[in-house]
Order: structure tokens, then C-alpha cells, then sequence
């Protein structure tokens, strides 16, 4: 009896956890800090796992998210499933401001890999475009990005926008569809002191292909660094 007392005590606990940090935190701007695991459990009087089981369910629900290396915050509206972002809009769905550092812009031709990716001939002229991206401030990620000069005539010559798929939804280009592939890898030395990380340090490599209906637009690289980035993937069923 006294047993099935204290389970039932620490499920209580664990609601008027979980109630009291969805009433601190429910219409806070994305990216707004949760209460901390510890501050949580010197108010309650209850142990770390308590605290645990309560924010975990808010994170399911979707009202919080984790951070690597920072913390819990208020999470950003949930997408709906599919729907396809550049970083511009992504960054700003995770409540963060975001910068990009243009580190190359120019015309070359193409390589076999991007001419495939493309759908166009090696050596046709691409369009690379290197940006280091940051969130709030912060390294984020490097993005090397080509595209189908053919498509966007006098693109490098307009002045390199802000956001690359606000740009190309402009020119009536804007992707509908997305092949993404994301693999672990260590970084290049490059890439390693253009993100202010150790030499070899772990990164998240995300490669796209992007398209309007079945044609492709962009092709594109990126190495995040993964205390700094989650990566979100929702699933939908048919059934």
C-alpha cells in the first residue's frame, strides 16, 4: 500500500512539474530559455528524474526542444510534414536571426557530380555561391551552393540576396521538392577553422537536391556543427 502511495505521489509531482513550466513558458517567443533541470528540482523538492519525465513530455508535445550544449527553450511553431525551407526561414522558425557571410560567388563549370545533379552537361557554366551561416551571432554552418546558370541570367550581377530560395521563389523557381541525404563525417582543416572547431571535429553533413516539379535548381553542401544544430525530420503516414 504505502508502495503504490509513492508512485502515485511522484506521478503528481510530475504533472505540477510539467503544468508549471507549460504556464512560465506557453505564448513566449521561440527560443525563450525554459526553467533549468536544477532550478526545478530545488523548487519542487523532487528528483532529477521527476523534473526529466515532465520536460521530456512537453518536448513530445512540441511546446519545448532541446539544444546540444545550450539548454531547453520554448520551441519553434512545428512545420507541417514535407513542407520544404532554406536556412533563411528555418533559422527563423527556430526563433533565431539569420546571417550569412559570403566567402565565394562566381561563375565556373560544372563537374560531373553537379553536372548529374543538374541535369546539365559537365563543364555547362553552374553558379557556386560559399556562405558561412550563422544563427543569432553564431557559426552554424558552411553551405557551398550551385546552380543552373542558364536558369538565372544576370543572378551574380543583381547583387547576392539574402535569401537564396526568396530569390529563386522571385524568378517563379522556388523548390517544390527536395532529395536530401545527412551523414556524420570529421571536418576538412577548412572547414574546421571556418567554424571555429577543433581539426577533426565531428560534423553533420547535409547534401541537397533541390527541384521545381522535375526540374533541378539547386545543388547544394553543408557541414553544421552539431552542438549547434538539430536536425527536425517529420513523418507522415498514408494509412
Amino acid at each position: 500500500m504505502t508502495q503504490a502511495v509513492g508512485i502515485v505521489q511522484r506521478a503528481l509531482k510530475h504533472v505540477q512539474v510539467r503544468e508549471h513550466v507549460r504556464l512560465l513558458v506557453e505564448g513566449a517567443d521561440p527560443g525563450t530559455p525554459a526553467p533549468s533541470e536544477r532550478e526545478l528540482v530545488a523548487q519542487f523538492g523532487v528528483a532529477r528524474m521527476t523534473v526529466r519525465q515532465a520536460m521530456d513530455a512537453l518536448v513530445v508535445e512540441g511546446l519545448l526542444e532541446r539544444m546540444p550544449g545550450r539548454g531547453t527553450f520554448v520551441a519553434r511553431p512545428r512545420r507541417r510534414v514535407g513542407a520544404l525551407t532554406g536556412y533563411t526561414e528555418d533559422m527563423r522558425q527556430r526563433g533565431l536571426l539569420p546571417e550569412s557571410q559570403t566567402l565565394l560567388a562566381r561563375r565556373e563549370q560544372a563537374g560531373p557530380g553537379v553536372a548529374r545533379a543538374l541535369d546539365i552537361s559537365p563543364g555547362d557554366a553552374v553558379i557556386h555561391w560559399k556562405r558561412l551561416r550563422r544563427g543569432n551571432g553564431q557559426l552554424i554552418c558552411i553551405e557551398d551552393a550551385y546552380l543552373n546558370e542558364v536558369l538565372l541570367p544576370g543572378f551574380l550581377q543583381s547583387g547576392m540576396p539574402t535569401s537564396l530560395y526568396s530569390a529563386l521563389e522571385a524568378r517563379g523557381l522556388r523548390p517544390t521538392w527536395a532529395e536530401d541525404s545527412v551523414t556524420s563525417d570529421l571536418a576538412t582543416a577548412e572547414e574546421a577553422d571556418l567554424l571555429d572547431v577543433p581539426k577533426a571535429s565531428a560534423v553533420l553533413r547535409v547534401a541537397r537536391r533541390a527541384l521545381v516539379d522535375q526540374r533541378p535548381v539547386e545543388v547544394s553542401r553543408s557541414a553544421y556543427r552539431p552542438d549547434r544544430f538539430t536536425m527536425y525530420v517529420q513523418l507522415g503516414s498514408n494509412a
